[in-house]
């Protein structure tokens, strides 16, 4: 059986970069989130 993570940087980025967060509200408050936790990193 094939396993469901299959690692691919370009998709990984382009589905969950920080630019492509930036774009939508919803994206936005990703990254708000993750900078009220603290996180060193806010995206991929």
């Amino acid at each position: 059986m094939k396993r469901t993570f299959q690692p691919n940087n370009r998709k990984q980025k382009r589905t969950s970069g920080f630019l492509v967060r930036m774009r939508s509200s919803n994206g936005k408050n990703v990254i708000k989130r993750r900078r009220a936790k603290g996180k060193k990193k806010l995206s991929v």
